[in-house]
């Protein structure tokens, strides 16, 4: 009886390395698809964004994230003075801004 199952427990050994080698490719596979659908996609916009702050000039119409329409009166290294009314001007960081209102009106 011992002989019988040293031998059955020998004869599922390579089944396991197969299988292991295959839960190693799908873990690879879920991987790759979440990098092309998640991660890659976001660093582009990211870097768009990016880009997009760094080219604001004086009189760019502007929203920021809280929803505040404005006009670029003043860019800075990190900051943009908006003016939101006649006598109404505030500082924001560039960070806060998020596209021209052409462009939300395109989303």
């Amino acid at each position: 009886m011992n002989t019988l199952n040293m031998f059955l427990l020998q004869a599922g050994q390579p089944q396991q390395q197969g299988s292991s080698w295959s839960g190693l490719i799908m873990i690879l596979l879920i991987f790759v698809v979440f990098w092309l659908f998640f991660i890659r996609p976001q660093n582009k916009k990211q870097k768009e964004e990016q880009k997009f702050r760094e080219s604001l000039q004086k009189g760019d119409e502007v929203v920021t994230i809280g929803g505040i329409h404005g006009k670029v009166v003043d860019v800075k290294e990190t900051t943009v003075m908006i003016s939101i009314d006649s006598n109404v001007k505030i500082e924001v960081e560039k960070s806060a801004i998020t596209a021209l209102p052409s462009q939300m009106a395109k989303k």
